[in-house]
């Protein structure tokens, strides 16, 4: 009975195993030979039962294996260790081969004596790949790790010991890998910061939270100390155990140098921009009463010619002050544009026009050739007109006086090209690109003349910036020099130029000035007095609103930055007033930036004047005034 059902036992594993078909099961005798086999051993190698059993199982390693004796070497094992486990490449029925899992079991009878050898092989070439192709991928991620020079990348155990170096690491810290690796990563920190237990800190983070970051001064081998971003990650294994720590770090000195230059920039910006406003602020009043001076006769020549001598300075000193606003602007990019289609001709006459008396006063002779046709740029008509105001200027200075300056325009391939030619000191080989650099003057026997070195930096941004170029040529000092400057000619020339310029409205206007500055406001109202205009003053906010009760005026020039009261406060209230809600409103203000002027529009402001006031611009607010009451 006791044998039966051992019987029936046995015949349902054997069905069992025949039944498996993911895995090779299959018997071997003593020497090796084949004596059973399943589905899963046919469908894995190929084979019938009728086509293998009674082989040696060495059919399936290769000839290589065979050679070596590894078949044999396997059934000896698995008789002194009671089981071989192995893997590695076997052969199937057709030729082509699979890796495999491969277990040596050996059988024994009741009286201890070797029957066998049971054999359990499974496929495993679908997992090799997998593992091959991960092989592979960490390897190619370890070269490229170790072959990044830009950060500093490696691994540290849970204690914080390096364990790993990449060519970035030792190109940042100076240490090679043989000098690093075994110790404590805090040998990169200060002795503060290791006094302080930053190192630990920054691992206890990065435990606690995932990742830590931190910027702050690391230690070179050399002792020498770079600003760096640091990022440390924990890394943790499959059931969330702590295996390391990987750390990476860049060295981010030069950024640090450059955004402290960058606010050192603005920094230097915003005082010029103040600079400048309270430059202007004394050199209206002073410019105001030049105008006074000019629109008087003065009988004494010895007056007159103080008059234009202080004319003459003021405008240099004006310029200088736009040209430090400018540059600041260039320097940040805040210098926009205005295009338009622009006559080459008029930008020539009002350049000519402006450096006159400089050319006049050093009794050079000046001659301008233009084409009979006129020619048009898209472009800004007063940023055009200081490139060339400042290749004139440029030319009046470095030539002696009673020089030949020769300005021509002409036009050829789609391009219009202005040329600045003169008779003076001309410019050294090495010079001619250095003297387009910021505050750089070329050097010279003779001494260099005043000025800020920022005239031909200005100059050459400005054409750039019109899409164009700038360049200097000269056959060497004492030989003259060439500046031309290349710009596209614009598409079309639209419509007819506008007819005459309107003229001033004869019309008696009623002016206010309201300015803190009692010189600037009474110059200003001498001037517009001067004009044929009714016209009175105010020194504060207060007092504007207390004169408009008595004084009905039709247009104000109004000061910004006033004390008490703002320019902005005192405009709304006096259009709050009966019968001023459409006063014609002018903004003067020391502040000249397109930004300023975008301001002094969106409060309310019909114009912007900039400090110190040129006449021909009072005077074309005064005539956009007309008819509005």
């Amino acid at each position: 009975m006791s044998s039966r059902r051992d019987d029936t036992l046995e015949g349902k594993l054997q069905l069992l195993i025949e039944a498996v078909i993911d895995y090779g099961i299959f018997i071997l005798d003593p020497q090796g030979f084949i004596m059973s086999w399943n589905t899963g051993a046919e469908k894995l190698k190929g084979y019938k039962a009728s086509e293998i059993i009674g082989r040696h199982f060495s059919t399936f390693y290769s000839p290589e294996a065979v050679a070596s004796g590894w078949p044999e070497e396997e059934l000896r094992r698995a008789v002194r260790d009671g089981r071989v486990e192995d893997e590695g490449w076997r052969i199937r029925k057709d030729g082509s081969r699979f890796w495999a899992n491969v277990t040596i079991t050996p059988i024994y009878g009741d009286d201890g004596v070797l029957t066998g050898y049971a054999k359990v092989t499974r496929d495993l070439t679908e997992r090799r790949a997998h593992e091959e192709q991960l092989r592979a991928s960490e390897e190619r991620f370890r070269l490229l790790v170790e072959s990044v020079r830009d950060y500093a990348i490696f691994m540290l155990d849970p204690d914080g010991i390096v364990r790993s170096w990449n060519a970035g690491a030792q190109a940042t810290k100076g240490y090679t890998a043989d000098e690093i690796i075994g110790r404590h990563f805090s040998a990169f920190y200060t002795p503060e910061d290791r006094e302080s237990g930053k190192p630990a800190r920054g691992l206890r983070t990065a435990i606690a939270d995932g990742r830590m970051e931190d910027e702050g001064w690391r230690v070179r081998k050399d002792g020498s100390v770079f600003w760096a971003d640091v990022v440390i990650t924990a890394i943790r294994g499959r059931t969330g155990e702590l295996i390391g720590f990987a750390k990476v770090t860049r060295d981010m000195t030069e950024r640090r140098r450059f955004a402290e230059l960058e606010r050192s920039s603005q920094m230097m910006n915003e005082f010029l921009a103040m600079l400048a406003h309270e430059l202007r602020n004394p050199l209206a009043p002073m410019r105001n009463a030049v105008t006074v001076m000019q629109l008087e006769s003065l009988p004494s020549p010895a007056l007159r010619n103080c008059r234009d001598i202080i004319d003459r300075q003021l405008t240099h000193v004006t310029r200088l002050v736009d040209d430090l606003l400018d540059i600041g602007r260039l320097t940040t990019g805040k210098v926009k544009l205005h295009k338009e289609l622009v006559r080459v001709g008029e930008v020539v006459s009002r350049s000519v026009e402006t450096v006159g008396p400089l050319v006049e006063s050093r009794r050079h002779s000046l001659t301008v050739d233009l084409p009979e046709q006129p020619i048009y740029v898209d472009g800004d008509a007063t940023r055009l007109s200081q490139i060339l105001q400042n290749l004139l200027i440029n030319a009046a200075k470095y030539t002696p006086e009673g020089g030949r300056i020769a300005l021509k325009v002409e036009a050829a391939d789609g391009l219009v090209m202005t040329s600045v030619s003169d008779n003076g000191r001309g410019i050294a080989p090495d010079d001619l690109e250095t003297i387009f650099e910021l505050f750089k003057q070329g050097v010279h026997e003779t001494p260099h003349e005043s000025g800020l070195g920022i005239g031909l930096t200005l100059a050459r941004s400005l054409a750039e910036m019109h899409g164009g170029m700038l360049e200097a040529r000269s056959p060497g000092p004492g030989q003259g020099s060439t500046f031309t400057f290349r710009m596209p000619v614009a598409d079309t020339a639209v419509g007819s130029e506008a007819a005459a310029a309107t003229e001033a409205d004869k019309t008696v206007r009623r002016v206010m000035v309201v300015d803190d500055n009692r010189d600037a406001a009474d110059t200003t109202t001498a001037i517009l007095r001067l004009l044929g205009n009714q016209a009175e003053c105010a020194y504060t906010g207060r007092e504007a609103l207390e004169l408009a009760k008595r004084f009905r005026a039709n247009v104000v020039f109004m000061d910004i930055a006033m004390p008490g009261m703002d320019g902005f406060e005192t405009l709304r209230a006096l259009r709050a007033q009966p019968g001023w809600a459409n006063v014609f409103a002018i903004a003067v203000t020391g502040f000249g930036t397109q930004d300023d002027k975008k301001r002094t529009l969106a409060a309310g402001f019909d114009g912007h004047l900039t400090k110190p006031v040129e006449l021909d611009a009072l005077v074309a607010l005064l005539n956009q005034s007309s008819g509005l009451s």
